[in-house]
């Protein structure tokens, strides 16, 4: 609830702040395929708009920049394609030439982009910003990286994003700050989504077959009681304990939860598995992805969605009990 009021009250401030402006609000789906972005000659108020190159290691941070900056930014995405684990992704030669040639790169951090960062280390370029979102959100190395899962981290990444576009380009700041009042604006449609999932079942017994899904549990007040090592241990591309997986089954054939969250992007024979035992058991599955999906698709549309199949399977498990 605060964040959502956090955003809903700049998202005000911002419209107020801005009505004396001429111009359109934007929303881009930020979402090109890798290194295929096209950058555009667009004018505002007449005068030839300032056009920067961005790069994010992923779709759905790429989205969130591409829709504060608009018009005056061609971004890349490099990760996109759903058949890509981003944890095991190698870049190409083309990624290193647009991340050695842009002016801001946008890394998830905490280990889950490290091609990112060692291209970033190999080619000096003093006129580029990194902006790592783990740094912003004072997450560790080690720790969980499926920061995009978290509300409260996205908000400070895509203020950080605003900040960026606005002292970079001050000419046009009356332009980020509209296109940065309307991102909140939707994302509020987001909190709230997850504000209603927690006032009716905070406290529900949830499982997940990776630690993609801690951050939103958390968020939504559900009790992911799933083994923690098992989960991060798919996360990180091990074999989980035996007792690990044996609890995992005990729960699922149970029924201790009402619910198992798959990660559809990284799978392995024993979340397959899992999922398997879950459906035997009648146990609803949601399917999440690790990015955008599809990737035409604005990061708070696709969120909202997975909320939505959440919210579904969530009320169709009390009906089943």
């Amino acid at each position: 609830m605060v964040m959502m009021e956090a955003r809903a009250k700049f998202a005000l401030a911002a419209a107020f702040a801005i009505l004396a402006v001429a111009g359109v609000v934007f929303i881009g789906t930020g979402n090109g395929a890798a290194v295929n972005g096209t950058a555009s000659n667009a004018t505002l108020n007449g005068n030839e708009s300032h056009v920067m190159q961005v790069v994010a290691a992923e779709n759905f941070w790429g989205s969130l920049a591409e829709q504060i900056c608009g018009i005056h930014c061609n971004v890349t995405s490099v990760i996109t394609d759903p058949n890509t684990d981003p944890h095991e992704y190698e870049a190409n030669s083309a990624v290193a030439q647009k991340i050695a040639n842009a002016n801001l790169v946008i890394v998830n951090g905490v280990g889950y982009d490290n091609w990112a960062l060692k291209l970033i280390s190999a080619g000096g370029n003093p006129n580029r910003t990194v902006l790592n979102a783990g740094e912003i959100a004072g997450v560790s190395n080690g720790s969980n990286p499926h920061l995009w899962y978290s509300p409260i981290y996205v908000n400070e990444t895509v203020r950080q994003m605003y900040e960026y576009f606005v002292k970079e380009d001050p000419s046009n700041a009356a332009y980020y700050a509209r296109q940065y009042a309307a991102l909140n604006a939707s994302l509020v449609q987001v909190d709230g989504r997850i504000a209603a999932i927690k006032r009716q079942y905070a406290g529900t017994k949830v499982a997940s077959t990776e630690e993609i899904f801690v951050y939103l549990a958390n968020a939504s007040g559900l009790d992911l009681i799933s083994p923690m090592e098992f989960m991060s241990a798919v996360s990180e591309g091990t074999d989980p304990s035996i007792q690990s997986v044996t609890q995992f089954e005990n729960q699922l054939e149970n029924r201790n939860v009402s619910v198992l969250v798959y990660n559809e992007q990284t799978t392995t024979p024993l979340t397959v598995q899992m999922r398997e035992i879950a459906m035997q058991n009648n146990i609803s599955v949601v399917g999440v992805t690790e990015t955008i999906q599809p990737q035409d698709m604005p990061y708070q549309e696709w969120m909202n969605s997975e909320l939505i199949n959440l919210q579904n399977a969530l009320n169709a498990s009390v009906h089943n009990r």
